[in-house]
């Protein structure tokens, strides 16, 4: 790869301060802002085309968009910071997470990073993840979180600083999310000096909410509140410029809603939803010689792909457990007679069917499928309300970590014996570049029924491959009640046996609540499931090549006990839970007090995600102390 040398010269880039009473832009100050705007948006456009060519990913179309009213912006803070009249916090508070870039590339513009740093975007260990993270990265001043968290909590920032203007970049997507409806009635009602400035671009990742959503629309909805609106468009940068000083000198909430499409000017991503993500490489080299970047075309040219993770023993190829889900609820949904079909099942989708399976279920199965926004909340209860009926139950996935938004939803659900299927993918923290805020770790937090009678029948089930993840949902698919089924961002291998054959043969049925010996073990066993399980395998089979006599159990059904299982490991020398979830609500805190109830008196320990993420992919697991090498340290640590 080329030399450390990031090919742009800062020096083009020249800070802007604007006075928000002077309405109108000089010719001076129009030509500078313009060429402020095109130099950040080609460093954007390269950065994350850097990623993509690593193999890292890491969205373009976001922070490359609202660059315009981000340099607006940042000339009302740098006018305020030089004794403005009018007070500007110096934040630029984002509640869509995957605008991070923006981020990068103003800490790299105030003197917190230095310009060779973007060149490891999302890179493992280099401090610049998928999602912003206060303090974690230099000149990253909050933590987004999820996408549509910030405002509720942008309204408190501003009531902490009465005398300034507190700016909020939304989106159309973001305000989706039922708490900013919350956020804005709170913002009317006590005049808080919030100044949305909102990318309606009518882009999300499955599609066009004109499309999807009918009905929906930003200023509207906001005005539906009591918010003042000034709609226009986000690429006039004279009318974007007058727009953006009436909101700073006009005190109280307002939101500036920026039509543009999104991508504007990059031949091929324009208008997309392809642009949400990350710009492919050749778009970007494509795209940087019209603009006359020829050295940051070069070193494009020379980016490599970063070396995979390592193979493991014990198992053997990949399946995406995430993707197939719709490819094997597909084929339960074929056997079922269409009038049928559609009278008892209906599948709703959070706006993440591509990275949930939930996509090949609308191809095949559209009489069925609900496109129903970025709404995890609402579409959590529709989907049980659908199956408030015996016989009929709703279908529903997004990622493992928004399962915490979903929590109260759930609880309602069990309340009204609704029977739904979830499936939470992106569990664990394993492939995660978005970092911590993604971390799909919490997921025990569904199981917060009471055990009274047994009439709480919710099950919590993460199959170790693709061939034990679909005989499981073969299982569970008409149970009733509450089912969560999780899989990973990443594929996952075949488990194998001691002969090197599967161990999830074409003749396994799942059974609910059934562990598994992995491998039989005299010295004492480690207790796994899901993406943990043939990283365990493989420590085992080291150990035992060491002399260590170590055996491994899958526990795929995971809130449920199995008391033939219980009773074998309670006479175990030592028991080591090893997992993805967090250590202090997964398995492992629970694991223990049951096996005490069996007799057990051997030593325990438990093993999962204990720290905040690092950046990278496979990396993450190591970084928790979960790969090979962790897990075989933790057990002979016990031993």
């Amino acid at each position: 790869m080329s030399a450390e040398k990031f090919p742009f010269d800062f020096s083009e880039f020249k800070p802007l301060p604007l006075d928000p009473t002077a309405t109108e832009l000089t010719a001076d100050q129009k030509k500078t802002l313009e060429a402020n705007i095109k130099f950040c948006r080609d460093v954007i456009v390269f950065f994350t085309a850097v990623a993509d060519g690593k193999g890292l990913g890491g969205h373009t179309g976001g922070p490359y968009d609202i660059v315009p009213e981000a340099m607006i912006a940042y000339g009302f803070m740098l006018n305020a910071q030089q004794g403005g009249s009018h007070p500007v916090l110096p934040v630029f508070f984002d509640e869509a997470g995957h605008r991070v870039a923006l981020q990068y590339l103003m800490a790299v513009i105030e003197g917190n990073l230095p310009a060779e740093k973007l060149l490891h975007y999302r890179e493992f260990n280099e401090h610049l993840p998928g999602h912003p993270e206060r303090d974690f990265t230099p000149g990253v001043k909050f933590s987004s979180g999820r996408l549509g968290h910030m405002w509720p909590y942008v309204n408190g920032v501003a009531l902490a600083n009465p005398d300034a203007a507190v700016f909020m970049f939304g989106s159309d997507g973001s305000q989706m999310e039922g708490n900013d409806a919350e956020a804005a009635r709170l913002a009317v009602a006590r005049n808080i000096n919030v100044k949305l400035v909102i990318d309606d671009n009518d882009v999300t990742i499955a599609g066009f909410p004109s499309d999807y959503l009918r009905g929906f629309d930003v200023a509207k909805t906001l005005e539906g509140h009591g918010l003042s609106t000034n709609t226009g468009d986000g690429e006039n940068i004279d009318e974007l410029y007058s727009r953006m000083c009436a909101a700073v000198t006009t005190d109280g909430p307002i939101a500036l809603i920026n039509n543009r499409k999104m991508c504007v000017g990059i031949e091929g991503l324009e208008g997309s939803n392809h642009g949400h993500d990350v710009i492919k490489i050749k778009t970007a080299i494509d795209h940087l010689k019209k603009q006359d970047r020829a050295e940051a075309v070069k070193y494009l040219e020379s980016v490599e792909k970063l070396p995979g993770g390592p193979s493991y023993q014990g198992s053997e190829g990949a399946g995406k457990n995430r993707a197939l889900f719709g490819k094997f609820m597909n084929e339960i949904l074929d056997s079922i007679p269409e009038e049928e079909r559609v009278r008892t099942v209906r599948v709703f989708d959070c706006d993440l069917e591509g990275s949930c399976g939930l996509d090949s279920i609308r191809k095949e199965h559209p009489e069925i499928f609900v496109r129903g926004g970025i709404m995890e909340r609402g579409n959590y209860s529709a989907a049980a309300g659908f199956g408030y009926e015996e016989g009929k139950q709703g279908i529903y996935a997004t990622f493992s970590a928004f399962l915490e938004m979903i929590v109260s939803e759930i609880t309602m659900a069990r309340l009204n014996k609704s029977n739904v299927l979830a499936h939470f993918s992106h569990s664990g923290c394993d492939d995660m570049a978005d970092n911590t805020c993604h971390f799909g770790i919490n997921s025990f937090f569904a199981h917060n029924g009471l055990p009274e009678d047994g009439h709480d029948n919710t099950g919590l089930y993460f199959p170790a491959d693709q061939h034990q993840f679909k005989a499981c949902l073969n299982k569970i698919f008409k149970d009733r009640g509450l089912r969560f089924i999780f899989s990973t961002r990443s594929a996952v291998p075949d488990i194998l046996d001691d002969d090197g054959n599967r161990f999830y043969g074409d003749d396994y049925k799942f059974e609910t609540g059934k562990d598994e010996v992995i491998r039989e073990g005299s010295a004492g066993y480690i207790v796994s499931f899901g993406e943990t399980l043939y990283r365990a395998l493989d420590a085992v089979i080291t150990l035992k090549k060491d002399g260590l006599d170590v055996g491994l159990i899958n526990k795929p059904t995971l809130n449920i006990y199995d008391k033939e299982m219980m009773a074998k490991l309670a006479k175990a020398k030592f028991i080591l839970v090893a997992e993805g979830f967090n250590v202090n609500t997964g398995l492992g805190i629970r694991f223990g007090s049951e096996l005490l109830k069996y007799g057990f008196q051997g030593k325990y320990n438990h093993i999962g995600t204990h720290k905040e993420g690092s950046g990278g992919l496979w990396q993450q697991m190591g970084y928790q102390g979960l790969d090979p090498q962790g897990i075989s340290a933790a057990v002979r640590e016990l031993a």
